[in-house]
């Protein structure tokens, strides 16, 4: 039928070119964006840094970053800057990635992606239970941290400068969020 709309699965999502763009899956639908920019990843790799060493010290859990799958469902494959398993999700690593809705998901806003990021996105780590997610926007240089409740993320902190914080779901982590811009 003309018009109808075709729903990509993960076999279609396998077989994409690596072409050094970003591919990834909303509810069937493929989204394609550009590589990230340098500025993007020397944010990405701080925070990584950052989250990856408190991890390593308080034991069992997991920081990764991006290009990972993070598959949600068989049409619903994305691709976070950043992610992390607590202990209780160790078990969603796999050969394809990761299986199933991490702890938490960390998205760095660019121009080509702060739409998807602040809707399609959320929404879609709502939806299949991702219990917290980040929102790093560099250009205003501010930290979002939203909580999942009731099936819709609430805004639980929202942090610049160069005093300490803690955001969950790391309560004993304390960092500057001013460290993450070069």
């Amino acid at each position: 039928m003309p018009g109808e709309r075709v729903i990509l699965t993960y076999k279609d999502y396998e077989v994409l070119p690596a072409d050094g763009r970003r591919y990834e899956l909303h509810d069937g639908e493929l989204s394609v964006t550009p590589a990230p920019s340098p500025l993007h990843q020397e944010i990405s790799g701080n925070l990584f840094r950052i989250l990856a060493q408190h991890v390593k010290a308080r034991g069992p859990g997991k920081v990764f970053y991006s290009p990972i799958d993070c598959i949600l469902s068989d049409i619903t494959v994305v691709q976070p800057d950043l992610l992390y398993l607590d202990r209780g999700r160790l078990n969603l690593v796999s050969d394809r990635g990761i299986e199933g809705p991490p702890t938490l998901v960390v998205e760095i806003l660019s121009p080509s992606t702060t739409l998807i990021d602040r809707s399609t996105k959320r929404q879609l780590y709502a939806k299949y239970g991702v219990l917290y997610y980040w929102i790093v926007d560099p250009e205003a240089r501010v930290v979002e941290a939203y909580v999942l409740s009731e099936g819709a993320y609430q805004l639980s902190a929202r942090v610049a400068g160069s005093e300490p914080v803690s955001l969950p779901p790391f309560p004993a982590l304390a960092f500057v969020p001013a460290s993450l811009w070069p």
